[in-house]
């Protein structure tokens, strides 16, 4: 795949202070960690007995609402990503403005009712938005001119810029396309953008998709045992990392100086490595400096890491904190290397690990949350709230709370509604409000489709 350079070497020099880090915010880094690469005992999370919980429903009648975003403004107005195209705000007493404020319908690619990964998946609003109207998207196109024959979609990054006053509304004509990533399978988008505490974009991109690292798109790495696979690849493409860029300089944007492979080999881009499909991350909205990713496995392990400057994440040597065998997904191997000869970096385990359905376990698939910070449920202060979409045979998405630990993998608790119930809805996302409370996103199908799409926020259970 051909990526054009962001910063070309003439601009680096004119631009060197502008791909800089900015003094004093970065986020975590490998050398800065208080372990450079913890290996844990072998998971999953323990977990503990059920915490109840109460929800109440904020807002109804989308398709397949992906994720809650709030603007950084005084009113912190809150805004619904759905997956067909549409991106809704909501006003104070959480009822859906009459008109979308971002109609993508037009552009995506076309889905699939039943179940599809693609679409539009991400949000971020710039953290001066309420000056400058700028945010930025993340949604995926039928493939461009010039990508490699056969690839499924491009993913998009783009820029907007909103308008209005008491309903705000993108300028649909104010599009500029910041990156493009060609994607071979339809599968393993990721799908999250979020602007750190250094005012860097972040962005979250999958492997490739496709089950075992099999098919078109997927490149030599060095793990011979587990033949072709991006995610252990930092020189061929962007597949399967967590990327940082600047997009505030350059055309159409610049590297941070402080990414870790400006000056040696290895994409500029990249931030971290090593993930299967990142599809949700987080910062703390406390102090900004912890960086959760949740991380879909494949047939036995989901996993939520500690994400920081340089790491790899182990996939496909590792699911979770196990071996993988990509000719036999179902058994993990006794034995795998724990570091990556070529850049030389230890190969990280997750803070919190529990078992696939197809392995006994708790859900399908992961869903990444945040870590809440509100007032509204103490019980939760501090402590990460996350999900799991469904459960095999089950719609009923399934909730969970983390509590960090200083090593080793967090301990774990299921939520459940005044103690009692799940959630009856396929678990999508998460999102945040100003003031720290946590909203929960679904729908009673999977794919999407239809208009069973709710947004929950987490209260104290009934008593």
């Amino acid at each position: 795949m051909h990526l054009r350079r962001a910063c070309v070497p003439l601009a680096l020099l004119t631009l060197a202070s502008a791909c800089a880090d900015r003094a004093g915010q970065d986020v975590p880094t490998a050398s800065t960690a208080p372990d450079a690469a913890p290996r844990f005992a072998l998971g999953p999370s323990a977990l503990g007995p059920p915490l109840p919980i109460g929800v109440e429903v904020v807002a109804t009648g989308f398709a397949s609402p992906v994720q809650l975003v709030t603007a950084p403004q005084k009113n912190g107005r809150r805004f619904v990503v759905d997956q067909v195209g549409v991106v809704w705000e909501l006003n104070p007493a959480g009822k859906v403005m009459p008109k979308p404020f971002l109609d993508l319908r037009g552009r995506i690619t076309p889905l699939s009712p039943g179940y599809d990964e693609r679409g539009l998946l991400g949000l971020a609003f710039h953290p001066d938005f309420g000056r400058n109207g700028r945010f930025f998207v993340f949604y995926t196109i039928p493939p461009r001119a010039g990508a490699p024959a056969g690839f499924n979609h491009t993913n998009v990054i783009s820029e907007f810029r909103a308008r209005g006053g008491s309903q705000l509304q993108a300028d649909p004509g104010s599009e500029r396309v910041v990156l493009m990533v060609d994607h071979p399978q339809a599968n393993h988008n990721g799908g999250t953008l979020a602007f750190g505490p250094d005012g860097y974009l972040y962005i979250s991109i999958g492997d490739g998709g496709n089950r075992d690292d099999e098919g078109l798109g997927h490149v030599e790495d060095w793990y011979a045992e587990n033949a072709g696979g991006n995610a252990q690849d930092v020189t061929h493409n962007l597949l399967g990392n967590i990327l940082r860029i600047d997009v505030d300089r350059g055309t159409p944007y610049a590297i941070p100086g402080g990414n870790p492979f400006v000056g040696r080999p290895g994409l500029d881009e990249i931030w971290a490595y090593g993930f299967r499909n990142p599809y949700r991350f987080s910062f703390d909205m406390e102090n900004g400096r912890r960086l959760l990713v949740g991380d879909a496995g494949q047939e036995l392990w989901e996993e939520v890491s500690e994400v920081v400057k340089g790491g790899n994440y182990g996939w496909n040597v590792r699911e979770g904190t196990h071996c993988f065998d990509a000719e036999n997904p179902t058994a993990s191997p006794a034995s795998c290397p724990d570091e990556d000869p070529v850049t030389g970096e230890k190969l990280r385990d997750p803070v919190i690990e529990f078992a696939n359905t197809k392995n006994g376990g708790l859900s399908l698939t992961v869903v990444g949350g945040v870590v809440y910070r509100g007032g509204d449920v103490p019980e939760l202060d501090g402590r990460y709230v996350f999900g799991g979409a469904f459960s095999g045979g089950a719609i009923s998405g399934r909730l969970f709370v983390a509590t960090p630990q200083g090593s080793g993998l967090w301990p774990m608790r299921e939520l459940l509604v005044n103690g009692t119930d799940r959630l009856g809805h396929v678990v999508k996302g998460f999102g945040q409000d100003a003031d720290g409370e946590v909203y929960v996103t679904g729908s009673e199908v999977l794919g999407p489709t239809g208009t069973t799409g709710k947004v929950f926020r987490l209260v104290r259970p009934r008593r």
